[in-house]
């Protein structure tokens, strides 16, 4: 098949969907496909990136608060885009306005919607979340419910990467709503590759001993995340206890959280790291990763720190938890400082060194090409007969544009 994947989140800064969606350019060839991925960019490009994969880029202007990221705005250069390559199947990557925009794409090609954000956990249930339940949030959201039921009817299957979200929106009415998981890039990330002279060098930068407890948190620095929460529930427990946490990545809230970790006790910020084998190596070499956001729809930091090896202290919603294996790490009430700073306390009472031998243990995870060759066999069958409802300008709710992401941060 020709694959056209209309990416609304690629960037080559970014994060997760970076790199899925570069693996995505890599595999697809081995499978017998073809895959052109289509971002919003700088400028209109056109960049060969192997045997049967393609990056198409469409002038697009920057998100205001990130300008790492951009959105499309421009639907006739992206159907124009689509006319020219004239896929068997299309997917979209982002339930804001691009996905409606592939939705009213004439062409014949099956197509997929797959998430890659979940909106109403990032930011109405964090918003919101504090003094309202998730069924009254649901409903002072319904137009946005409307929005999504009607991208469903545009898309022959919706793809969540974990149960949780998958649920929720055949729930909310996304009746064709399917859970495919993810999985790490096979040969990068390994319990083997964990250095203690790394692990000390790490808690030297901290001002900390060896004997300390190396914390690591790896994502984008934007408010769902939480990594200010997850710093300040580490700095209190760090009173009473020897921890370090490094805070690995980038993002608008970065000045924000340096200066926060300078107030804190064995807490530093680093810059993204872009070698992956680097990022490995660290990974393996720390005592647990430590996550604060419930909004991952598949988390790949928790995934690779599972295939590394350690163990993670994770809160109990969202997709992180879905890595958490017995023994291995602890689960907490997500969105609570206080209860994230009493799971690591707990994580501390077990033992970190016999929760790190249940992780080696556990390191074997879904890979990468595990997701792909279920997820084009998919696509295979539903290309032969979509049952998408071809839409027309104005026949679902009003969209929401890219832009929006902007105020989660």
């Amino acid at each position: 098949m020709r694959i056209v994947d209309v990416c609304a989140f690629y960037t080559p800064a970014g994060g997760g969907v970076r790199t899925y969606v570069d693996a995505k350019l890599r595999s697809a060839a081995r499978f017998g496909h073809e895959m052109i991925v289509v971002a919003p960019g700088e400028s209109h490009q056109i960049v060969s990136r192997g045997p049967g994969a393609v990056l198409v880029t469409i002038p697009s202007p920057k998100l205001p608060v990130d300008g790492r990221y951009r959105y499309f705005n421009d639907e006739a250069a992206l159907h124009r885009v689509l006319d020219q390559w004239q896929p068997d199947h299309v997917e979209a990557s982002s339930p804001w306005s691009s996905a409606t925009m592939v939705g009213r794409w004439q062409g014949s090609a099956s197509r997929s919607l797959v998430m890659h954000s979940d909106p109403l956990a990032a930011y109405a249930y964090r918003w919101l979340g504090g003094f309202a339940s998730v069924g009254t949030i649901d409903r002072c959201f319904s137009r946005f419910w409307r929005h999504l039921r009607g991208l469903g009817r545009m898309f022959d299957v919706v793809v969540c990467a974990n149960a949780q979200l998958s649920s929720r929106l055949r729930s909310g009415g996304v009746e064709n709503s399917e859970t495919l998981p993810m999985g790490v890039e096979a040969g990068i990330f390994s319990p083997k590759l964990r250095s203690s002279a790394l692990r000390t060098l790490a808690l030297q930068s901290l001002s900390l001993e060896e004997d300390a407890l190396l914390l690591v948190g790896v994502g984008r620095f934007s408010a769902e995340k939480r990594w200010d929460m997850v710093m300040r529930a580490v700095g209190e427990c760090a009173l009473r206890h020897q921890i370090g946490l490094l805070i690995i990545g980038d993002g608008p809230k970065r000045q924000k959280l340096e200066l926060l970790a300078e107030r804190l006790p064995g807490v530093g910020v680093v810059p993204r790291l872009s070698d992956r084998s680097e990022l490995a190596r660290l990974l393996a070499s720390t005592d647990a990763l430590i996550h604060g956001c419930e909004a991952e729809t598949f988390c790949m930091v928790a995934a690779e720190a599972r295939a590394s090896g350690i163990p993670l202290i994770v809160p109990d919603r969202g997709a992180a938890v879905d890595q958490l294996v017995p023994g291995a790490g602890v689960s907490y009430q997500a969105a609570s400082e206080r209860a994230l700073e009493q799971a690591i306390e707990r994580f501390l009472e077990r033992g970190p060194e016999l929760q790190r031998a249940a992780a080696a243990r556990a390191s074997t995870v879904r890979s990468m090409d595990m997701h792909f060759a279920e997820l084009f066999e998919r696509y295979a069958r539903i290309s032969s007969a979509p049952t998408y409802q071809q839409a027309l300008a104005g026949t679902i709710e009003p969209t929401i544009a890219e832009v929006a992401l902007a105020a989660g941060g």
